[in-house]
This record gives structure tokens, sequence and C-alpha cells, in this order.
């Protein structure tokens, strides 16, 4: 519980998920030997977040103790919620403690969560990772991380030469996104199905909300003006002719199925999320 309590302050699960993405271990006592004998150096270097490769320099001098540099992390990260506090964290942090911290994490995670139930969750693993392999034939890279995150549109950056998904059951139904050097990352929630892979008929939760909130005349009505282009508020209750409250409400279960999103005060349609429509119903009813 202690060591819980320390992740919760400290925000260390991000440097338990950076030292995971530097080696492919099989096992508990490979990731755990591995922390051991780590440099002190390059332990920080790897827990400090990777902001771009234009300030990996910035980022070494940080992990060795360079105030100055800490500090100009910190302020280009200071739209994040928690990344200034925890390079603040890490930076400051005392390795031979925080190498402990990790290892009471990932050991006690591993036995309380993983142990009991691996047969299960490889199952479901597998699954959901022979599902994604089969859409790859047919979407996308783009429409893939949009389909499998449930809604998260991502487009290609200069920097980034790869997008790794990663399959999470404890966070569903959140995404967790991350970069690493070359690598965009993003955990994202494993689908229904794949939880329950012997019984087909269990259709996927974004498909299902997805279906759910076009089911209705006022909202296909939306969905039709916002394809054609993106409108305010008022805008949309001007032309429909229908209360703002009602509008709003309409708006607010079209964005939970992550069909439309909201920036600058103006609604605009997720055009993919609608063009997988037909491929993930087919998904569905072929599996």
């Amino acid at each position: 519980m202690e060591h819980l309590d320390f992740v919760e302050r400290n925000n260390t699960w991000k440097a338990v998920l950076q030292l995971l993405h530097r080696e492919k271990f099989s096992d508990i006592t490979e990731f755990t030997s591995y922390i051991l004998d780590i440099s002190n150096n390059d332990l920080k270097f790897i827990c400090l977040p990777f902001i771009g490769i234009e300030y990996q320099d910035i980022r070494q001098k940080a992990a060795v103790g360079d105030e100055v540099a800490i500090e100009e992390m910190k302020m280009l990260t200071t739209d994040n919620p928690f990344f200034p506090r925890y390079i603040e964290f890490i930076s400051h942090s005392n390795v031979d403690d925080l190498k402990k911290h990790l290892i009471s994490v990932m050991t006690g995670w591993y036995k309380a969560v993983i142990q009991k139930d691996i047969e299960k969750l490889n199952k479901i693993l597998q699954t959901d990772y022979e599902t994604k392999k089969v859409m790859l034939k047919k979407m996308s890279p783009e429409e893939l991380v949009e389909w499998a995150t449930g809604g998260v549109t991502y487009l290609p950056e200069p920097s980034v030469n790869n997008v790794l998904l990663i399959p999470q059951y404890i966070y569903r139904p959140w995404n967790i996104e991350a970069d690493i050097e070359g690598t965009k990352v993003f955990y994202y929630p494993i689908a229904n199905e794949s939880i329950s892979p012997y019984d087909k008929y269990t259709p996927n939760n974004f498909l299902v909300l997805k279906h759910k909130a076009l089911g209705d005349e006022v909202r296909l009505r939306i969905v039709k003006l916002l394809y054609e282009e993106d409108q305010t508020l008022q805008e949309i209750t001007n032309q429909l002719n229908i209360g703002k409250s009602t509008i709003h409400h309409h708006l607010k279960i079209l964005r939970a199925a992550k069909l439309v999103e909201i920036s600058d005060l103006k609604y605009s349609l997720k055009k993919k999320s609608v063009e997988l429509l037909a491929k993930e119903l087919s998904l569905y009813l072929n599996k």
C-alpha cells in the first residue's frame, strides 16, 4: 500500500512504462535484473519523459542533475498536467531508493494482478491481437489507431517512425498515450469481444455506442450538418430550429460515441469514425 501511495503522489507509473519499453522482458525476473544493473544516469535519463528529439541533450543534462536543464524541461512541459512535478521528482531522486520502489511496484503488481490470472489474460491479449491484425489488412494505420482507441485521431509526425498499439485491461475504457524515441505509443482498452472470446455474439463496445448514437433522427440530422461543415452550437440550433439545451444533449451523446469533437467552440464530425462503421460491423458479423 505504501508503494501504491508513492506511485500516486509521484506518478512513478510513468517511470515503469518508460523502462518497460527498453527491452523485450519475458518475465519479472528479467525486468528486475535490468533495473538493478542499469547505471544511475541511464535510469534517470530513461525515466525522464521524451519530449522531442531536439531536446535529448537537455534531457541528458537533467538526468545528471543540471538545474538549468531541469528547469528548461519543466518549462517545456508546462502544458502537461503532471510532467513538471514528475521531472523535478525524477531528477532529484535517490537512485537506490527509486530502484527499490520500481522493483517493489512491479513485483507486487505482477503477484497481485497478473500471476493469478495469467492464463486468462494471455488468452484475452492474444484474441485482441489477432482481431487487430485482421483489421490492419482492411484499414490504413491511421484508421486502425482510431478504431482500436475508440476515436483518437492521430496524424503522422515527422519524427515518429512507428506507432505502437498496446492493449490494456486495467484502465478500460481509457486510453493512455506516450512518446518514446521515434515511436508514438497508445495503450488502448481491450475490446469487449476479446474478454469474451468464446462468445461470438458479444459486440465491440464502441460499435454499440456509435450505433446507439446514430439511432435517433435529430442526431442523424446533426451528423448530416456537420458532414457538410463544422458548426457552433448556436448555428446547429438555428438550422434545426430545436432548443439549445436539447441540441447540446444530443451533441454530448455523439461526442461520447467519438463521432463528434469540439475545437474553438465549433463542433466537427469525425468522418473516419463514421466511415469505419461498415468495416467494424462487417468484422462483427463475420467473426
